[in-house]
């Protein structure tokens, strides 16, 4: 279940955490660093989930992402979170998680100048529901292969979020030479 106050964890700069603040307060020109995670949500069959955030959106209006990211509660685990924000913002539930890009941290700043700053883990899930998206969150969302998205981040990187485009270019784990999901956890 969503909170109606939604709070971030600030992170000094080795990712200890330092506090928190209300969501709607931290996204601005001089974000602080503050603690994220990205999950890419794959079928059985191997298809990734990927989403087209909601024209309403803050940061990264109308671009094509991962399946979905959010941020950990304070106390709150990364696998928890996963598993809360899946249900909340697609309407999902997630099997398998696990993670691809453990350390994953990055800096975007939005043609508005909003800033992204986070300490953002990447993992990957499994789920056999087709998505009931929030329209808050998504505004589309479609199921493709890993060769198939790779490949269109390389062409219009643009149209993507910045995260996305590195984190596809950063992870050893997609065979983009086939439509595998990455390797399962032992």
């Amino acid at each position: 279940m969503q909170t109606t106050e939604e709070l971030v964890v600030l992170l000094d700069d080795t990712g200890n955490p330092i506090g928190s603040v209300p969501k709607h307060t931290v996204h601005t020109a001089d974000t602080p660093l503050h603690r994220a995670f990205s999950c890419h949500v794959f079928a059985p069959d191997g298809r990734m989930l990927v989403t087209r955030r909601a024209l309403t959106k803050l940061t990264w209006p109308g671009v094509w992402t991962n399946s979905f990211c959010g941020h950990p509660l304070p106390g709150e685990s990364d696998h928890d979170a996963i598993a809360r924000r899946g249900q909340w913002e697609l309407g999902i539930t997630l099997t398998d998680i696990r993670p691809l890009l453990p350390r994953y941290r990055y800096r975007a700043v939005d043609s508005s100048g909003i800033v992204e700053n986070e300490i953002c883990p990447v993992y990957a899930a499994t789920t056999t529901d087709d998505p009931t998206p929030n329209p808050a969150e998504v505004h589309e969302w479609n199921w493709v292969s890993v060769p198939d998205i790779a490949a269109a981040t390389d062409r219009a990187p643009f149209a993507f979020s910045p995260w996305f485009v590195e984190q596809l270019s950063q992870s050893t784990l997609y065979d983009t030479d086939s439509s595998s999901v990455p390797p399962q956890s032992a």
